[in-house]
């Protein structure tokens, strides 16, 4: 299990839906998992991040106060924070899945993801980012492109390791002190098979525009 009871990231990545984006069985069990949330509040806000490897072992975890002007820039904050920590302590040819409690934030990294599989560069759903975000978007962006691959869950906050994190940062801040690590994932499972269940492909955000690859 997790921090603070709640399953370990690649349970709720599995069991969790990827706006725009069909959940083959073969793209369970990925190496690494970055579970992010921002907070925002008029007297002061937070990032949190849990990184886990497959096998649940924590990589990292992140607390830490933070001032943004509003719930959106805190939530781009903080995947960028978290992908970023991921990026010095996981090789580039690492799977990533990304669990995020923001819509339009998963829904604009899965576009992202299929538009550079695209022929022409594009996105099957416009990416719609806040102005007060580019600066955080772009450097997601480039980490994004600096993985094998990378896909992003829909989870409730209520599930999300990085909720109390983010929404109490001095409360937490001594898992700052954590010793840092780079840990590689133990040799997968073959996953020849496995399915996903029933109900995955109706999960995805509804309007259409799912594509598998």
């Amino acid at each position: 299990m997790a921090a603070h009871g709640r399953p370990a990231l690649r349970d709720l990545f599995d069991e969790s839906p990827t706006p725009h984006i069909a959940h083959p069985p073969r793209t369970h069990h990925r190496d690494f998992y970055v579970a992010t949330d921002g907070s925002f509040r008029e007297a002061g806000g937070g990032l949190g991040a849990v990184i886990e490897t497959r096998d649940g072992t924590r990589v990292a975890r992140i607390a830490t106060a933070d001032t943004p002007p509003d719930n959106n820039v805190a939530e781009y904050r903080a995947l960028h924070l978290g992908l970023d920590v991921l990026a010095a302590r996981a090789p580039r040819d690492a799977s990533v899945g990304v669990l995020l409690d923001h819509d339009a934030l998963a829904s604009n990294v899965n576009s992202t993801i299929l538009a550079t599989r695209h022929p022409d560069g594009k996105s099957p759903r416009p990416v719609s980012v806040p102005a007060a975000t580019q600066y955080h978007w772009r450097g997601i962006r480039a980490r994004l492109n600096g993985f094998d691959e990378v896909r992003a869950a829909r989870i409730d906050s209520d599930q999300n390791p990085a909720h109390p994190l983010a929404n109490a940062p001095d409360q937490y801040r001594h898992v700052n002190r954590e010793p840092a690590r780079c840990v590689l994932p133990e040799t997968s499972e073959s996953t020849a098979g496995e399915f996903p269940p029933p109900s995955r492909a109706d999960r995805n955000s509804s309007g259409g525009g799912r594509a598998s690859d």
